[in-house]
Protein backbone atom coordinates (compact mmCIF):
# COMPACT_ATOMS: atom_id res chain seq x y z
CA UNK A 1 0.00 0.00 0.00
CA UNK A 2 1.56 3.57 -0.88
CA UNK A 3 0.67 6.69 1.26
CA UNK A 4 -2.32 7.90 -1.07
CA UNK A 5 -3.08 4.58 -2.97
CA UNK A 6 -4.61 1.99 -1.70
CA UNK A 7 -2.95 -0.88 -3.87
CA UNK A 8 -2.25 -4.59 -2.52
CA UNK A 9 1.04 -5.75 -3.83
CA UNK A 10 -0.07 -9.51 -4.39
CA UNK A 11 1.58 -10.43 -7.62
CA UNK A 12 -1.44 -12.98 -8.29
CA UNK A 13 -4.12 -10.60 -7.43
CA UNK A 14 -2.48 -8.10 -10.10
CA UNK A 15 -2.43 -10.92 -12.34
CA UNK A 16 -6.01 -11.32 -12.16
CA UNK A 17 -7.00 -8.17 -12.71
CA UNK A 18 -5.04 -7.39 -15.76
CA UNK A 19 -6.36 -10.68 -17.26
CA UNK A 20 -9.84 -9.01 -16.03
CA UNK A 21 -9.45 -6.24 -18.30
CA UNK A 22 -8.07 -8.18 -21.39
CA UNK A 23 -11.43 -9.89 -21.66
CA UNK A 24 -13.23 -6.96 -21.43
CA UNK A 25 -10.60 -5.35 -24.09
CA UNK A 26 -11.35 -8.72 -26.14
CA UNK A 27 -15.17 -7.90 -25.89
CA UNK A 28 -14.90 -4.02 -26.88
CA UNK A 29 -12.76 -5.03 -29.82
CA UNK A 30 -15.00 -8.06 -31.43
CA UNK A 31 -18.21 -6.66 -30.57
CA UNK A 32 -17.05 -2.88 -32.33
CA UNK A 33 -15.53 -4.31 -35.30
CA UNK A 34 -17.00 -7.63 -35.94
CA UNK A 35 -20.71 -6.87 -34.96
CA UNK A 36 -21.31 -2.80 -34.92
CA UNK A 37 -19.07 -1.70 -37.47
CA UNK A 38 -20.30 -3.46 -40.60
CA UNK A 39 -23.87 -2.05 -40.00
CA UNK A 40 -22.65 1.47 -38.95
CA UNK A 41 -24.35 4.49 -38.84
CA UNK A 42 -27.57 2.63 -38.94
CA UNK A 43 -29.98 3.06 -35.82
CA UNK A 44 -29.42 -0.62 -34.35
CA UNK A 45 -25.53 -0.30 -34.21
CA UNK A 46 -25.87 3.23 -32.59
CA UNK A 47 -28.30 2.28 -29.92
CA UNK A 48 -26.56 -1.24 -29.56
CA UNK A 49 -23.04 0.74 -29.72
CA UNK A 50 -24.24 3.61 -26.67
CA UNK A 51 -25.47 0.92 -24.46
CA UNK A 52 -22.36 -1.51 -24.38
CA UNK A 53 -20.31 0.96 -23.85
CA UNK A 54 -21.92 3.27 -21.20
CA UNK A 55 -22.39 -0.39 -19.20
CA UNK A 56 -18.41 -0.88 -20.20
CA UNK A 57 -17.54 2.27 -18.81
CA UNK A 58 -19.68 1.66 -15.46
CA UNK A 59 -18.04 -1.92 -15.25
CA UNK A 60 -14.19 -0.63 -15.70
CA UNK A 61 -15.05 2.46 -13.45
CA UNK A 62 -16.84 0.30 -10.77
CA UNK A 63 -13.59 -2.66 -10.98
CA UNK A 64 -11.16 0.26 -10.70
CA UNK A 65 -12.92 1.52 -7.55
CA UNK A 66 -12.92 -1.78 -6.08
CA UNK A 67 -9.30 -2.32 -6.67
CA UNK A 68 -8.17 1.18 -5.96
CA UNK A 69 -10.42 2.18 -2.29
CA UNK A 70 -9.25 1.46 1.02
CA UNK A 71 -12.04 -1.16 1.90
CA UNK A 72 -11.97 -0.55 5.53
CA UNK A 73 -8.57 -1.18 7.00
CA UNK A 74 -7.85 -0.87 10.91
CA UNK A 75 -4.97 1.47 11.33
CA UNK A 76 -2.22 -0.42 12.43
CA UNK A 77 -0.44 0.46 15.72
CA UNK A 78 -3.95 2.05 16.86
CA UNK A 79 -3.10 -0.40 20.18
CA UNK A 80 -1.39 2.69 21.93
CA UNK A 81 -3.08 3.82 25.94
CA UNK A 82 -4.11 7.03 24.36
CA UNK A 83 -6.23 5.19 21.23
CA UNK A 84 -7.60 3.31 23.93
CA UNK A 85 -8.29 6.06 26.26
CA UNK A 86 -10.60 7.52 23.38
CA UNK A 87 -13.13 4.89 22.79
CA UNK A 88 -14.36 5.08 25.83
CA UNK A 89 -14.84 1.77 27.22
CA UNK A 90 -16.84 0.48 30.14
CA UNK A 91 -15.14 -0.50 33.62
CA UNK A 92 -13.85 -4.29 32.69
CA UNK A 93 -14.47 -4.15 28.87
CA UNK A 94 -11.74 -5.89 26.97
CA UNK A 95 -10.38 -5.10 23.60
CA UNK A 96 -8.89 -7.39 21.24
CA UNK A 97 -5.84 -7.18 20.37
CA UNK A 98 -4.89 -8.59 16.52
CA UNK A 99 -2.35 -11.50 16.46
CA UNK A 100 -0.97 -10.95 13.41
CA UNK A 101 -1.40 -7.30 12.59
CA UNK A 102 -1.32 -5.83 16.15
CA UNK A 103 -3.71 -3.69 16.04
CA UNK A 104 -6.81 -3.26 18.19
CA UNK A 105 -9.70 -4.89 15.69
CA UNK A 106 -13.41 -3.92 16.18
CA UNK A 107 -16.17 -6.32 16.47
CA UNK A 108 -17.31 -8.17 12.96
CA UNK A 109 -13.39 -6.96 11.72
CA UNK A 110 -11.35 -10.18 10.16
CA UNK A 111 -8.22 -10.72 8.62
CA UNK A 112 -6.69 -10.75 5.58
CA UNK A 113 -3.45 -12.44 5.13
CA UNK A 114 -3.48 -11.27 1.98
CA UNK A 115 -3.91 -7.45 2.47
CA UNK A 116 -1.95 -7.94 5.76
CA UNK A 117 -4.74 -5.72 7.87
CA UNK A 118 -7.51 -6.41 9.76
CA UNK A 119 -10.99 -5.06 7.76
CA UNK A 120 -14.08 -3.84 9.13
CA UNK A 121 -16.76 -6.42 7.90
CA UNK A 122 -14.70 -8.18 5.63
CA UNK A 123 -16.58 -10.02 2.95
CA UNK A 124 -14.09 -11.84 1.44
CA UNK A 125 -10.83 -11.28 -0.74
CA UNK A 126 -11.62 -11.08 -4.55
CA UNK A 127 -8.83 -11.77 -6.69
CA UNK A 128 -10.48 -10.35 -9.75
CA UNK A 129 -10.11 -6.96 -8.05
CA UNK A 130 -7.22 -7.55 -6.20
CA UNK A 131 -8.62 -6.26 -2.93
CA UNK A 132 -10.59 -7.70 0.14
CA UNK A 133 -14.41 -6.59 0.02
CA UNK A 134 -15.54 -4.61 2.90
CA UNK A 135 -16.95 -1.71 4.54
CA UNK A 136 -15.74 0.93 2.48
CA UNK A 137 -15.76 -0.90 -1.21
CA UNK A 138 -18.96 -3.33 -1.54
CA UNK A 139 -20.94 -1.08 -3.05
CA UNK A 140 -18.60 -0.67 -6.25
CA UNK A 141 -17.85 -4.60 -6.30
CA UNK A 142 -21.63 -5.17 -6.36
CA UNK A 143 -22.20 -2.53 -9.32
CA UNK A 144 -19.17 -4.71 -10.86
CA UNK A 145 -20.78 -7.33 -10.82
CA UNK A 146 -23.74 -5.87 -11.93
CA UNK A 147 -22.54 -4.12 -14.78
CA UNK A 148 -20.39 -7.22 -16.37
CA UNK A 149 -23.44 -9.39 -15.61
CA UNK A 150 -25.91 -7.03 -17.69
CA UNK A 151 -22.92 -6.61 -20.29
CA UNK A 152 -22.31 -9.89 -20.75
CA UNK A 153 -26.34 -10.59 -21.56
CA UNK A 154 -26.08 -7.65 -23.74
CA UNK A 155 -22.69 -8.89 -25.48
CA UNK A 156 -24.99 -12.41 -25.69
CA UNK A 157 -28.13 -11.08 -27.06
CA UNK A 158 -25.47 -9.06 -29.86
CA UNK A 159 -24.15 -12.27 -30.78
CA UNK A 160 -27.60 -14.68 -31.24
CA UNK A 161 -28.89 -11.84 -33.42
CA UNK A 162 -25.39 -11.18 -35.62
CA UNK A 163 -26.19 -15.35 -35.92
CA UNK A 164 -29.46 -15.11 -36.95
CA UNK A 165 -29.18 -12.15 -39.95
CA UNK A 166 -25.65 -13.38 -41.13
CA UNK A 167 -25.83 -17.29 -40.97
CA UNK A 168 -27.35 -17.86 -44.15
CA UNK A 169 -25.22 -15.26 -46.37
CA UNK A 170 -22.60 -17.17 -45.00
CA UNK A 171 -21.46 -14.13 -43.01
CA UNK A 172 -20.68 -12.42 -46.55
CA UNK A 173 -21.09 -8.69 -46.05
CA UNK A 174 -21.52 -9.14 -42.43
CA UNK A 175 -17.60 -8.49 -41.42
CA UNK A 176 -14.63 -7.46 -43.07
CA UNK A 177 -12.92 -10.42 -41.53
CA UNK A 178 -13.06 -13.57 -43.41
CA UNK A 179 -16.28 -16.20 -42.57
CA UNK A 180 -14.33 -18.52 -40.15
CA UNK A 181 -12.63 -15.82 -38.16
CA UNK A 182 -15.54 -13.96 -37.46
CA UNK A 183 -17.40 -17.38 -36.78
CA UNK A 184 -14.04 -18.18 -34.36
CA UNK A 185 -14.39 -14.63 -32.99
CA UNK A 186 -18.21 -15.00 -32.26
CA UNK A 187 -17.64 -18.20 -30.35
CA UNK A 188 -14.94 -17.30 -28.46
CA UNK A 189 -17.36 -14.05 -27.67
CA UNK A 190 -20.26 -16.37 -26.53
CA UNK A 191 -18.07 -17.97 -24.29
CA UNK A 192 -16.53 -14.95 -22.76
CA UNK A 193 -20.14 -13.99 -22.06
CA UNK A 194 -21.73 -17.11 -20.99
CA UNK A 195 -18.90 -17.47 -17.92
CA UNK A 196 -18.67 -13.91 -17.06
CA UNK A 197 -22.71 -13.95 -16.94
CA UNK A 198 -23.37 -16.79 -15.17
CA UNK A 199 -20.57 -15.88 -12.47
CA UNK A 200 -21.52 -12.22 -12.05
CA UNK A 201 -24.75 -12.64 -11.56
CA UNK A 202 -24.47 -15.67 -9.11
CA UNK A 203 -21.89 -13.08 -6.81
CA UNK A 204 -23.65 -10.56 -7.68
CA UNK A 205 -27.13 -12.60 -5.79
CA UNK A 206 -24.93 -13.90 -2.91
CA UNK A 207 -23.64 -10.09 -2.38
CA UNK A 208 -27.29 -8.52 -2.45
CA UNK A 209 -28.11 -11.03 0.16
CA UNK A 210 -25.19 -10.85 2.72
CA UNK A 211 -26.11 -6.89 2.90
CA UNK A 212 -29.96 -7.43 2.84
CA UNK A 213 -29.04 -10.00 5.61
CA UNK A 214 -25.99 -7.68 7.16
CA UNK A 215 -24.41 -11.19 7.19
CA UNK A 216 -20.52 -11.04 5.78
CA UNK A 217 -19.54 -13.82 3.33
CA UNK A 218 -17.17 -15.09 6.19
CA UNK A 219 -19.40 -14.34 9.33
CA UNK A 220 -21.75 -16.98 7.14
CA UNK A 221 -18.70 -19.44 6.42
CA UNK A 222 -17.83 -19.43 10.16
CA UNK A 223 -21.64 -19.74 11.44
CA UNK A 224 -20.84 -16.79 13.53
CA UNK A 225 -22.89 -16.29 16.78
CA UNK A 226 -25.20 -12.75 15.84
CA UNK A 227 -24.12 -10.67 18.16
CA UNK A 228 -24.79 -7.30 16.75
CA UNK A 229 -28.19 -5.62 15.97
CA UNK A 230 -30.63 -6.60 13.80
CA UNK A 231 -32.02 -3.97 11.03
CA UNK A 232 -34.23 -3.70 8.30
CA UNK A 233 -32.77 -4.36 4.93
CA UNK A 234 -33.56 -0.68 3.72
CA UNK A 235 -31.15 0.44 6.75
CA UNK A 236 -28.83 -2.17 5.44
CA UNK A 237 -28.79 -1.28 1.95
CA UNK A 238 -28.76 2.42 2.79
CA UNK A 239 -25.32 1.26 4.89
CA UNK A 240 -23.84 0.29 1.85
CA UNK A 241 -25.15 2.46 -1.25
CA UNK A 242 -25.68 5.26 0.36
CA UNK A 243 -27.77 6.95 3.31
CA UNK A 244 -30.15 8.91 0.70
CA UNK A 245 -31.46 6.81 -2.00
CA UNK A 246 -31.40 7.75 -5.36
CA UNK A 247 -29.72 7.31 -8.37
CA UNK A 248 -26.11 7.50 -7.38
CA UNK A 249 -26.37 4.14 -5.85
CA UNK A 250 -26.15 2.47 -9.22
CA UNK A 251 -23.28 5.27 -10.27
CA UNK A 252 -19.80 3.83 -9.72
CA UNK A 253 -18.11 7.63 -9.87
CA UNK A 254 -20.00 8.22 -6.54
CA UNK A 255 -19.00 7.77 -3.15
CA UNK A 256 -21.55 7.17 -0.83
CA UNK A 257 -23.24 8.86 2.02
CA UNK A 258 -23.34 6.48 4.90
CA UNK A 259 -24.98 8.89 7.51
CA UNK A 260 -24.78 8.11 11.01
CA UNK A 261 -22.56 5.35 11.75
CA UNK A 262 -22.99 2.42 13.68
CA UNK A 263 -20.28 2.71 16.55
CA UNK A 264 -17.99 -0.12 16.56
CA UNK A 265 -17.38 -2.33 19.82
CA UNK A 266 -14.59 -3.99 20.96
CA UNK A 267 -14.84 -7.18 22.52
CA UNK A 268 -12.28 -10.17 23.03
Amino acid sequence: MFANLWLVQDACGVTCAVFTWLLLVYAEVVVTSVILLPSWPSPYSICNGVLFHVLALFAVAAHLRSMFTNPGAVTLGNATPEYIESLQLRPGQLVYKCPKCCSIKPDRAHHCSVCRRCIRRMDHHCPWVNNCIGESNQKYFVLFTLYIALMSLHTLGLVAMHFVYCFEDHFAGCSTLPPAVTVMLLVMLTLEGLLFFVFTAIMFGTQMYSICTDETGIEQLKKEQREWVNKSKWLNLKAVFGHECSFTWLNPFSTPEPGKSDLYQYIV
